[in-house]
């Protein structure tokens, strides 16, 4: 039973870092939706595969390295300011994919499927590396 009592005692810690991570991807949805020409959610309700595995590359691409901050920080404030620097390399990669392919806001439109993937693989891959800055 002591070790339930012991358990618990570290909700609290659960609860506000969990509670940070939450706003922060919410905080990130907001300014992702806001950056991209193209209104994702819109796109996913007319079942745009496209549109679904663009955003859903670029969400897990930004929770990898919130993930990776939470489980290396000691502080909720280290979490906030990488959660951050994890938005910034996440707006970078959708930029940096606009390069070779100027309109892939207006391809993920007509349900390409090529150019949401190209920037979901982006967008995790952006998240990986991000990720793996971030324990060095």
């Amino acid at each position: 039973m002591e070790f339930l009592g012991n358990s618990l005692s570290e909700l609290p810690w659960f609860l506000a870092f969990m509670a940070t991570a939450m706003a922060l991807t919410l905080f990130y949805v907001v300014i992702y939706m806001w950056v991209t020409p193209h209104d994702e959610i819109k796109l996913i309700r007319e079942n745009n595969m496209a549109a679904s595995l663009a955003f859903a590359g670029s969400l897990v691409g930004f929770c990898l390295p919130l993930a990776s901050a939470i489980a290396n920080s000691g502080a909720l404030v280290d979490v906030a300011v990488w959660g951050v620097v994890a938005l910034l390399v996440q707006i970078a990669v959708f930029y940096l994919v606009c390069l070779p392919i100027p309109k892939i806001s207006e391809r993920i439109e007509k349900g390409e499927m090529a150019s949401g993937l190209w920037l979901g693989a982006t967008s995790l891959t952006g998240g990986l590396l991000n990720a793996a800055s971030m324990t060095s």
